[in-house]
Order: C-alpha cells, then structure tokens, then sequence
C-alpha cells in the first residue's frame, strides 16, 4: 500500500513564505509525475504545479514566480516552495503522485495566508 503524507502548511501573512514537503511511502516501485493541487472553499481542485520524474516543472499562470516545485528521486519526496503569499493562496494543499502506474493523494495540509 503506497501513502502520500504532506507536512509544512499553516499560517502565514501576506507576502510570507511557506515549504510544503510531500513523501511517498509503502512498496514504490515506480514514481512517474508528481504535483500539487489545491482547493479553496467553495470551488474546484486546481493544478498548481507538476514535475516529471526528470525535473521538468509546470505551474498554474497564478503561482508563476512565486512557487516553486522541486524533487528528490532517491527520497521519493516532492516540495512546493511558496513566496510572495497572497490571501488568494488560502486552500487545502493536495499532493499527488503517479506511483505503480495509479494515481495517489496525500490528506491536504491547510494553507491560511492572512493579516
């Protein structure tokens, strides 16, 4: 059984900084994209960056330059390194993996960005 556990949400004033971590744990064999998404109150999961295996990274228009999402191969760990916090950031943070060929998500850790 493969888990995905996220840590490093909480909360944060506008224009702070914040570091999701997400590991991958149980029988991986094989770990193909990896990403995190979010949902706000009241709308839909949305993309906010993926990275392939080989660290080719993709980002939602809104996070571009202040997020970045990095991997480490070897410690099956995906992160999402947040700047520039804005209140509009304020969701549950999912991560999410390709892993043995099915999709797996972590729990959510909540993201609060406020004054």
């Amino acid at each position: 059984q493969v888990q995905l556990v996220e840590s490093g949400g909480g909360l944060v004033q506008p224009g702070g900084s914040l570091r999701l971590s997400c590991a991958a744990s149980g029988r991986v064999l094989s770990i193909n994209d990896m990403g995190w998404y979010r949902q706000a109150p009241g709308k839909e999961r949305e993309l906010v960056a993926t990275i392939t295996s080989g660290g080719s990274a993709t980002y939602a228009d809104s996070v571009k330059g202040r997020f970045t999402i990095s991997r480490v191969n070897r410690l099956t760990m995906v992160f999402l390194q947040m700047n520039s916090l804005k209140p509009e950031d304020t969701a549950v943070y999912y991560c999410n993996g390709r892993i043995n060929y099915a999709d797996y998500w972590g729990q959510g850790t909540q993201v609060t960005v406020s004054s």
